[in-house]
């Protein structure tokens, strides 16, 4: 059942509190019920920009070579119904100055037909292409999967039918509350498969990495070097703001993209 305007509004009027929220998600009792309700069997996987990384596969021949990007484009050419949000209900809510708000989250699947009308548009694939598109040349990173809580706040169901697929900031995404969330939360947004980030010893320390880059804070200055963490999510915003180059992500290729193209079918039914 659509959600109404208004419940959309107060939604964005709560936003700022969310991570006083979140924290409560660390209380058993009430972590699990929240699990339950709004995360139950959802994976988020956060996609590399295509310009961070290296590919640990053979140059030869070309077709070998799958950038991450490739696999949002994978997913919007198999749905049948695509719908763009007119606005990112997490910028809206933290009034973000940095990134363009008007940038939503993209859904697929057939779920879709049930949103609001007064929230966004349907589209067709050419146009979802192009929306992906800007979103990244805006400088947002994109997660792909199965969120059971915008199937909950936008009331489009099942929500093992519809696919998320958002563009997120470093300041304002939900998803920037994974050191506030239960990790039973938490590890639900994870990494790209075959993805790994590494800091080379030429590192000068310079701290640039650790402050207000990574979502996932994992990333620390010790004893005059960056460390990453296991918390480490892959987005790759550390290798863009490195003046050094001395932090490198690397995907294995085309067998592991493969892999998370088989985990995300099991996950969400676009058909």
């Amino acid at each position: 059942m659509a959600r109404p305007i208004w419940f959309v509004n107060l939604l964005k009027r709560i936003y700022p509190a969310r991570r006083s929220f979140a924290r409560l998600t660390k209380l058993p009792v009430f972590g699990n019920l929240v699990d339950h309700l709004l995360f139950r069997g959802d994976e988020m996987f956060v996609i590399p920009k295509d310009q961070t990384i290296q590919i640990n596969a053979p140059l030869n021949p070309p077709e070998s070579i799958i950038l991450p990007s490739q696999l949002v484009e994978h997913y919007i050419n198999q749905a049948s119904y695509h719908w763009i949000m007119d606005f990112c209900i997490c910028r809206e809510g933290e009034g973000c100055q940095d990134y363009p708000r008007e940038l939503g989250c993209l859904f697929l699947g057939k779920p879709v037909l049930q949103i609001n009308s007064k929230l966004g548009r349907l589209v067709t694939k050419e146009e979802a292409l192009e929306h992906v598109k800007r979103c990244r040349e805006a400088g947002l990173v994109h997660s792909v999967g199965r969120n059971r809580l915008d199937s909950v706040w936008l009331g489009a169901t099942p929500s093992e039918e519809l696919m998320t697929i958002c563009s997120c900031c470093p300041c304002c995404c939900l998803w920037g509350l994974v050191t506030d969330l239960t990790p039973k939360i938490g590890r639900k947004i994870t990494r790209l498969p075959g993805v790994e980030v590494t800091v080379a010893e030429d590192c000068s320390g310079c701290g640039l990495c650790a402050n207000g880059v990574c979502f996932a804070e994992a990333i620390q200055v010790k004893n005059g070097r960056a460390e990453i963490s296991l918390e480490c999510r892959g987005c790759g915003r550390c290798v863009e703001i490195c003046p050094e180059g001395a932090i490198t992500l690397t995907i294995e290729g085309k067998e592991k993209l493969q892999e998370t193209i088989q985990r995300l079918d099991d996950l969400v039914d676009l058909e």
